[in-house]
């Protein structure tokens, strides 16, 4: 059983064919997703295809949708957490963050606003009892300053591709570190290493469907110039993902499987739920 704990299946790259995109993931073994939400206009939609699906979903406002949500938007937040408290397919407040990689997010206005929309989200995090999935991207310092300022009761570090120090950090908040795409580009030494190094327990897997494809995917700008289509990432990819990373561990396929699954539902509980209780 493999779970896919980051995976944008309300984004627009899907609207053609959703539905076969799912099944065909759940025939590769992914029996669960988790569909975090980037802004208050996607919240319906997720929980939508979570129950649909039998998935589950995160509610939250992205770093970078920060430009156009308005601060209205975290009482919407709260509303939402409170109305959907009993649904047991809501299993984190997400995707959250901060985002420093986009130039048009670093300067000290956007940066200050990142920052009042993460922390707030953290402090509903931390009112509504729920896990919160992380967006690291050039951020992972200052996302620790803030957990250690409003401490969370367990989430994801998705996408993650910092130092052992900042993944240590994160470790000992509680937090889970996603693993997906990157991890099967020969050059990404460093992450490759961290992958190796970390406990097992440390690990759970993502796509980040339909972004951050594998390398088997990944077209260059020169190949896409001559023509060549960009891959689309997609949740089938997982288990193929899985095999890097258990050929790097010198991991059985299994073992992987059971570690990373009962991981994912360490960090995110309901989840855990979710899948006990699967017929």
């Amino acid at each position: 059983m493999w779970i896919d704990t980051h995976c944008h299946l309300d984004a627009a790259e899907f609207d053609a064919d959703r539905d076969a995109v799912r099944e065909a993931a759940r025939a590769a073994g992914v029996t669960h997703c988790v569909i975090p939400a980037v802004h208050a206009t996607h919240w319906p939609q997720v929980a939508e295809l979570a129950q649909r699906h039998g998935d589950a979903y995160a509610l939250g406002i992205h770093p970078l949708y920060v430009p156009q949500a308005q601060e209205a938007d975290v009482l919407m937040l709260d509303q939402a957490l409170r109305e959907r408290r009993d649904d047991p397919r809501l299993v984190a407040v997400g995707e959250i963050g901060l985002d420093f990689f986009v130039p048009e997010l670093c300067t000290p206005q956007m940066r200050a606003r990142q920052w009042f929309f993460y922390m707030a989200q953290l402090r509903l995090a931390q009112k509504h009892a729920l896990p919160v999935i992380l967006h690291v991207r050039r951020s992972a310092d200052l996302l620790l300053k803030g957990l250690r300022q409003c401490p969370i009761s367990s989430g994801i570090a998705h996408a993650f591709n910092g130092s052992v120090q900042q993944a240590q950090g994160f470790v000992n908040m509680g937090l889970a570190l996603g693993f997906g795409g990157t991890l099967t580009y020969e050059r990404a030494l460093q992450l490759r290493r961290l992958a190796c190094e970390l406990p097992l327990s440390a690990l759970v897997l993502e796509t980040d469907a339909p972004d951050i494809p594998p390398h088997w995917l990944y077209q260059t700008a020169e190949q896409r110039a001559l023509g060549a289509v960009q891959g689309r990432n997609n949740p089938a990819e997982l288990p193929h993902i899985a095999q890097v990373l258990a050929e790097l561990r010198g991991l059985p396929l299994t073992d992987l499987a059971t570690a990373t699954t009962a991981n994912a539902g360490r960090v995110l509980p309901k989840l855990s739920a979710m899948y006990h209780h699967a017929p």
